[in-house]
């Protein structure tokens, strides 16, 4: 097994979001342009979802020869990303690529109900070295995760289908990581009572 490696937290930032930063620079500059390659039209936001694909390739195996490591969930939302990204520039329709937020969302609170309906907190088996707490607290943030992996997985159907493409770029960019840190932060806030402290666990 490779031995995990520290990194400079702000090299680790850069590397994990500066790929949706550089896509949402990047369409902002030529969303209103059309680009013929091979014969066929495609819009500026097409080719941003297009390149967006490599750059995070290249920050996932830049991150991942630092650490010496890379997350499930990092993992899959690359497949999803080429996976979509693919789909959009084959059949040339934008619309797979803002779908592909829904489906993450959607999987993410489909196999944390699964693990519920078992009794499980998958988050406790994947987290819970990382944040000692105790089984209860964990059910608690598995069940209201799988709410707002729910909610966000509408929410975005919403935007996508009814607003333009320019204002689910910056809800995509902006605001549903917020929404989620801002979430996840009042979560951890209110569970304190169920961490469990190093000397209590001794």
């Amino acid at each position: 097994m490779a031995q995990t490696r520290e990194i400079n937290p702000i090299l680790k930032q850069v590397l994990e979001l500066g790929p949706t930063l550089a896509f949402f620079v990047l369409y902002l500059w030529i969303k209103d342009d059309s680009f013929v390659i091979g014969g066929t039209k495609y819009t500026g936001f097409i080719v941003a979802a297009v390149v967006f694909v490599p750059i995070l390739l290249v920050a996932m195996a830049i991150l991942w020869a630092l650490t010496g490591k890379l997350s499930r969930m990092q993992v899959f939302t690359a497949f999803m990303v080429i996976f979509f990204g693919g789909l959009t520039a084959w059949f040339n329709d934008e619309r797979f690529f803002k779908m592909k937020t829904s489906i993450v969302y959607g999987l993410f609170a489909v196999i944390l109900g699964i693990g519920l309906l078992k009794g499980r907190s998958w988050l406790e088996f994947v987290m819970s070295d990382a944040m000692p707490m105790r089984h209860e607290g964990w059910m608690i943030l598995t069940r209201r995760l799988t709410l707002a992996f729910g909610v966000l997985a509408l929410v975005n159907e919403i935007v996508w289908r009814t607003m333009s493409t320019e204002a689910w770029v910056k809800i995509e960019t902006f605001g549903f990581p917020i929404a989620l840190m801002a979430f996840l932060f009042w979560q951890f806030t209110h569970l304190q009572p169920y961490v469990i402290e190093e000397e209590n666990a001794e």
